[in-house]
């Protein structure tokens, strides 16, 4: 399955609203994340929202990622816990971590405690999805 498939799929199955990914972010991040695609070969967590999508790239620290204050990836909507995920820099990669998150961590539609992330992997947390990118 491919990833705007997962994207699209993910959208379907439960949602009755339009979610804007992005709308949740909170401001910091929102700063840090460039509109345009990247352009600078490193690693990214692409945010799509409807009308456009954000790029955060990935620094060699642990990523936190949920709706706690304390998480260096906030997303601030219901069905991210505060402690959801850590997104981990491998040498070769990055590795997604479930924080004992309430509605688990998804990799490509497949919940996951831990998994090895692939360039084009797409990440479902809670209701926000995101996708991995190597450049």
């Amino acid at each position: 399955m491919s990833a705007p498939t997962l994207i699209r799929s993910a959208a379907a199955e439960g949602m009755t609203e339009r979610f804007d990914p992005i709308a949740c972010l909170d401001e910091r991040v929102r700063a840090q994340a460039a509109l345009t695609g990247p352009t600078s070969p490193g690693r990214y967590i692409e945010i799509q929202g409807p009308e456009q999508s954000l790029h955060l790239r990935l620094g060699k620290d642990p990523m936190h990622i949920g709706r706690g204050l304390a998480a260096d990836l906030r997303l601030d909507e219901s069905s991210v816990s505060r402690r959801h995920a850590i997104l981990v820099p491998r040498p070769n990669g990055a590795r997604i971590l479930d924080d004992r998150s309430s509605n688990g961590t998804f990799v490509n539609g497949r919940r996951v405690q831990q998994e090895d992330l692939s360039s084009g992997d797409v990440l479902v947390i809670g209701r926000v999805v995101l996708r991995y990118l190597e450049v």
